[in-house]
């Protein structure tokens, strides 16, 4: 599992389109859609309408994969931060019920309005 005692996880930017779709959906089940994708170096998060799915890949060769999967059902508390005009990153806090805070910080243009709005159907 990956390690979000350090509060935070790595700054990511959205990718174009979903291009890790063959490692994430033999993990979808049914009914799962996708929403959107965000990499930093090597490691990447899915978030669908159920969840979010951190991956965090291994070793040199990076075949090695984590694959951490952090339902919406389990947040108790989330915060989103938009992108302003001299601050251009973004911030998702989750506060997941077992694990404690999990905050994501996005690079450049996000949805993160919409995931903010996902997360909301699920919580609220």
């Amino acid at each position: 599992m990956i390690d979000f005692k350090n509060g935070s996880y790595v700054k990511m930017k959205k990718t174009k389109g979903f291009t890790n779709e063959q490692m994430v959906t033999p993990l979808f089940i049914p009914g799962e859609e996708f929403i959107g994708e965000y990499q930093a170096m090597r490691d990447f998060v899915v978030f669908t309408n159920k969840r979010v799915i951190a991956v965090n890949v291994q070793g040199l060769t990076g075949k090695k994969k984590d694959f951490t999967s952090l339902p919406y059902s389990k947040v108790q508390v989330f915060s989103i931060e938009t992108s302003g005009t001299f601050d251009l990153d973004s911030e998702l806090e989750l506060c997941f019920s077992g694990i404690g805070m999990v905050k994501f910080e996005f690079t450049g243009a996000s949805d993160i309005v919409e995931i903010g709005r996902t997360i909301g159907e699920y919580v609220l």
